[in-house]
């Protein structure tokens, strides 16, 4: 019988038993007491009528009991579904209602949502060798150990940082647990923590927060910080450059993936280069290549299964052991993978096809941009205009001329907008990603 998440907690309870297992907030728990905990809640669960092959709804919160609800669901062979805690009770019932009626592949341990649970929003099943084929390609790429405490401040219900969890149980190690990123004290006080080395996930619109609000507190965690990850969304190459030169002895990755392609490649930009849009070489349970229309396709232990009660959709996507995604990319002489952005976000203007990441990364390298997207409008000669919406750094006004004349030293003519307007802020979705969605009519 293949390990699952909940064999090496159950290991860990015996062989390490007095190893900590999890910080959040005032609370504790070492591996024994977590496993005694999770077991109590699966009979409590049980109890309730849970069983095997059901799947069982539950609000997501940045807590212990999180964890006791997620792996004593495992335990029970039931599918986790969490969803998000800012849901309506109207909305959560009725979300709940609809899961616990759909049947799940064999072999599921959860039910993900892509994008929150409205709108175009997709139930992906999760397997337990997904999770596992995870955790082991993360472990291998990016050095997880039980002597590093693993800092999660993102979301548990989305893949980014619940697949965070995967390794760090898998390797005995510690989870500290943080109420997101909003108080930066709270963030950098988990770093005060009796640990001597750390590790953390956290998106490029977090990370450059940091960079512009708190790159003096970074800094002095130069010595404890064993690696950083990032991904959801592309990261800016002045910002690489920046926490490079902050943290000179951190590991700094760049992540490829994905709720449906789970986690595929990444590159550690801290030692093979700065280089925007690059997301390295898959990992040992992943495959990807190209498509001749240009997009990627993955292969491997970590795809999802499908789509919950939804087979057309997930032959759509997912044929033959393929997962075939929207995302826009090409690999490059040494086998890295580089990403260009999706195939329905390419603006095209005047016949050329434009990635508006490309332009974002540019703008990004100017001091005066604290944040920006690129988005299109209608044009009576090319169709289509590129128009860049800025968010200032603090102390600076919008140059139009100055911005234009920055972007055209570094992209194509056809690739610089010809309208800025400054705005108070760019809309994101909840995990960091820019929401294009809100801009295009």
């Amino acid at each position: 019988m293949k390990p699952t998440l909940e064999t090496y907690l159950s290991e860990h309870a015996e062989q390490r038993p007095d190893c900590l297992a999890v910080v959040c907030g005032g609370e504790s728990l070492t591996y024994a007491q977590l496993y005694h905990r999770v077991r109590s809640r699966a009979r409590q669960l049980h109890e309730d009528g849970l069983r095997e092959g059901q799947i069982f709804p539950f609000r997501t919160s940045q807590s212990i009991d999180f964890l006791l609800t997620y792996f004593a669901v495992h335990l029970l062979g039931a599918a986790a579904a969490p969803l998000e805690c800012g849901l309506s009770d109207e909305r959560f019932a009725a979300v709940s209602s609809w899961l616990k009626g759909c049947p799940v592949a064999s072999d599921t341990a959860d039910v993900l949502y892509t994008t929150g649970t409205t709108g175009d929003a997709k139930g992906v099943m999760i397997s337990h060798r997904a999770i596992v084929a995870d955790g082991e390609n993360l472990i291998a790429s990016q050095g997880f150990c039980p002597d590093v405490a693993f800092v999660i401040a993102g979301p548990l219900n989305h893949i980014g940082s619940l697949s965070k969890i995967f390794p760090v149980v898998m390797t005995g190690s510690t989870l500290i647990i943080l109420q997101g990123m909003k108080n930066l004290d709270d963030f950098f006080a988990a770093f005060q923590l009796p640990f001597s080395r750390f590790a953390t996930f956290l998106v490029p619109a977090n990370l450059r927060i940091l960079l512009q609000f708190a790159a003096d507190r970074l800094q002095a965690l130069a010595d404890r910080l064993d690696f950083i990850e990032t991904g959801a969304a592309p990261m800016a190459e002045a910002d690489m450059r920046a926490l490079c030169d902050l943290l000179p002895h951190t590991r700094l990755y760049n992540t490829y993936a994905s709720t449906e392609t789970g986690i595929i490649a990444t590159h550690c930009y801290s030692h093979d280069g700065c280089v925007a849009g690059c997301l390295g070489r898959s990992m040992p349970h992943s495959r990807l290549f190209i498509t001749p229309e240009g997009t990627i396709a993955c292969q491997g232990d970590t795809l999802m299964s499908g789509y919950v009660d939804n087979p057309v959709r997930t032959s759509e996507v997912l044929r033959d052991g393929t997962l075939y995604t929207s995302d826009v990319g090409r690999i490059d002489s040494e086998g890295r993978l580089h990403l260009q952005g999706r195939d329905d976000d390419v603006i095209n203007v005047g016949g050329f096809k434009v990635s508006p990441v490309e332009v974002e990364d540019a703008a990004l390298s100017h001091p005066m941009v604290h944040d920006c997207i690129c988005t299109a409008v209608p044009h009576p000669v090319t169709g289509q205009a590129l128009r860049l919406l800025v968010v200032l750094s603090e102390g600076h006004e919008l140059r139009k001329r100055d911005l234009a004349r920055h972007l055209l030293s570094r992209l194509e003519p056809y690739k610089v907008p010809q309208l800025y307007e400054p705005v108070a802020q760019v809309e994101r979705t909840f995990n960091g990603k820019l929401n294009r969605k809100h801009y295009k009519s």
